[in-house]
């Protein structure tokens, strides 16, 4: 269906875990993004986001084959990158496959509504993309398809239309059984079963906590730039099986680099980093979070092996009144932090 990976449909109703959803909120441990408590009755009741809305179609992008998932050793000068940001914005290659199917069902069902999303609306996707027959929701929250892995981005729209599951729709069976590799590979201990704590999650460390990152958590984000990818990387359902992933993946996702040069990084201005971010779902990083980040790596790395030129770059930026405070803060501590 349109290139993707798998997709599936299900009825508008309330979430399952309504509670645990606001146990969660409650406890703050979705840190600093307030928006995850904005329009929460729409989170609560998908029915909200469009009148009328009777059912949800969801989707799903493959962005690595399994058998692709291994990546070289990087040295101390450089950053990582997660999976799904070293391809195409998917946001964009999702969303405009959606639009164009939705329009061809508005010509034939005339009368009809939908809305797409794509990390765009307060929907429960994941929850959604289960009830959809896509994948079970694993202990580490993400959606792991049976024959397909984990390594998926998700997408669908609300619509009038009572859409009624094909007959080979399979049901998301949880097939995590006694495993618990990704809570005990987590260097920050962020997953519990089926729960993460963000304030804790490398992923929401590096992409959208924007204040000064806790001391506890700077040495356990090891050489991690931008997003994180051991939980997924540690899941047997993930590993090699020979055969491909379903038709493999698209070659939107083609990787176009798994790291960046930390000292490259450390010297940007604004205009450098949106000239690197240009097609990628990293664009919404901002240049604060990108040094902060880069700092972290070069102070990890340099616990073990010592490197001049991060080492003098840490010191200038400690010292820039003109730099952000964040910036300067942390390396400062990462200064500190190092041996003599």
């Amino acid at each position: 269906m349109l290139g993707f990976a798998a997709g599936g449909v299900c009825g508008v109703e309330p979430t399952r875990y309504r509670d645990e959803l606001l146990a969660w909120l409650d406890a703050g441990k979705h840190g600093e993004m307030s928006w995850l408590k904005e329009q929460i009755d729409s989170r609560l009741d998908p029915a909200l986001i469009l009148d009328g809305a009777r059912s949800v179609l969801m989707v799903a992008d493959l962005y690595v084959d399994r058998n692709d998932a291994k990546d070289v050793p990087l040295d101390g000068s450089r950053g990582r990158i997660a999976r799904y940001c070293r391809g195409r914005n998917y946001h964009g290659e999702i969303k405009r496959r959606l639009h164009k199917l939705a329009d061809h069902l508005r010509e034939v069902y005339p009368g009809e509504e939908f809305r797409s999303f794509v990390d765009t609306a307060p929907m429960l996707e994941r929850e959604l993309a289960a009830r959809c027959g896509i994948g079970w929701t694993a202990k580490h929250t993400l959606i792991i398809n049976e024959r397909l892995g984990s390594y998926l981005l998700l997408g669908g729209f609300a619509t009038t239309m009572e859409l009624a599951p094909p007959e080979d729709q399979p049901s998301a069976k949880d097939r995590c059984g006694e495993c618990a590799r990704c809570i005990d590979a987590c260097p920050t201990g962020a997953i519990t079963p089926y729960s993460v704590d963000a304030r804790r999650c490398i992923s929401y460390l590096t992409l959208e906590h924007e204040s000064v990152i806790d001391d506890d958590l700077v040495g356990s984000m090891g050489s991690w730039l931008a997003g994180c990818d051991i939980c997924q990387e540690v899941c047997p359902h993930n590993s090699p099986r020979g055969d491909r992933a379903g038709d493999g993946v698209a070659d939107r996702y083609a990787p176009r680099r798994d790291s960046f040069d930390l000292l490259e990084v450390l010297g940007w201005s604004e205009g450098a980093r949106r000239g690197a971010f240009t097609t990628s779902a990293m664009k919404r990083i901002t240049l604060m979070q990108m040094k902060r980040n880069a700092i972290i790596c070069a102070g990890n790395a340099m616990r073990t092996e010592r490197n001049d030129r991060l080492m003098r770059r840490l010191t200038k930026l400690a010292g820039d009144e003109s730099e952000n405070q964040v910036v300067r803060e942390t390396a400062s501590a990462v200064l500190e932090s190092l041996p003599a």
